[in-house]
């Protein structure tokens, strides 16, 4: 071969290797350069609850949440019962941002001690500039075991009769500074249910927003509809779940008050088992409070 074509076949095979990579640089910078023109939506909600729910706000990439979730007991228990001080649910979760789009997080409650675990992940972001996006989308996986006794133990019980599952859209987005909305279509699976008439997959549609009312203090309200039919051993003891709150900045943390006539803090609770009814006086008073630890520092490019 001469040497001339032989040089130039090298030269030709090496353009040919290196080109993949000269193609991964360019779209590397592309990204590079959408990202720095690109603004996302932030602090939509101040926390990643709303009362109950999941917000559209995740866990930051690294840190460890420790949640205090404390509820009372109805306060028109009247004073005997101190206006619900007597009674109390108490619930302790951690919750981690494995990126900042993952987070996961487990949980144990006493209500029915109870156990339960989610995933959370954000699949769109709201944004402006070069990417746009309306609106944030989110999926919300979780799964729960009651580990209280059954109560008739003259029947063969099973451990599937413990479980519970949720699935969960959160579709959400901020429309300015002081205001919020997200929907929340959700399904609730339970392997045992109360009755042979409700049925094991529960279907509801949950709406909730958020109202600035000054510089450190906002208004949250929750509400889940759950499609007729469903639960209907629970008769007419049962209410759909609805919660007000207010979240209240305190030197670089949110301290939540709020108001519900959900006993249970979980979804296979407040969205199957409400019984409080807000005309009756029905209503807990309760307060969450975290603490976050940031356990690894992500890489910045």
């Amino acid at each position: 071969m001469n040497p001339k074509n032989y040089l130039l076949s090298i030269i030709i095979l090496a353009l040919l290797l290196c080109f993949p990579n000269l193609a991964q640089a360019q779209d590397d910078d592309v990204d590079d350069l959408l990202e720095k023109e690109t603004e996302y939506a932030v602090a939509s909600f101040k926390t990643t609850r709303v009362v109950n729910a999941h917000s559209l706000e995740n866990t930051y990439n690294g840190v460890l949440d420790f949640r205090i979730s404390h509820r009372f007991g109805f306060l028109n228990g009247g004073f005997y019962d101190m206006f619900g001080l007597d009674n109390a649910t108490m619930r302790l979760n951690f919750d981690y941002g494995i990126n900042d789009w993952l987070m996961v997080g487990v949980a144990r409650s006493n209500y029915e001690k109870t156990y339960d675990g989610f995933v959370k992940v954000k699949m769109l972001r709201q944004s402006t500039g070069k990417r746009k996006m309306p609106f944030t989308l989110a999926y919300v996986g979780g799964m729960a075991i009651k580990t209280v006794k059954f109560a008739d133990q003259s029947r063969e019980n099973f451990f599937s009769s413990r479980l519970y599952y949720s699935h969960q859209l959160l579709i959400g987005r901020k429309f300015s500074e002081g205001f919020s909305l997200q929907f929340m279509p959700t399904l609730v699976h339970r392997n045992l249910t109360l009755s042979p008439e409700d049925k094991n997959d529960v279907f509801s549609l949950g709406v909730a927003g958020r109202i600035k009312l000054s510089r450190r203090v906002a208004l949250n309200a929750e509400y889940f509809y759950v499609f007729p039919n469903q639960v209907v051993g629970m008769g007419d003891t049962y209410h759909n779940s609805l919660s007000l709150g207010f979240d209240i900045e305190t030197g670089g943390h949110v301290f939540q008050l709020h108001f519900t006539n959900s006993t249970s803090m979980l979804e296979k609770g407040f969205i199957n088992e409400t019984t409080g009814n807000w005309l009756d006086g029905d209503i807990h008073f309760g307060f969450n409070v975290s603490r976050v630890f940031t356990l690894r520092n992500p890489v910045k490019k």
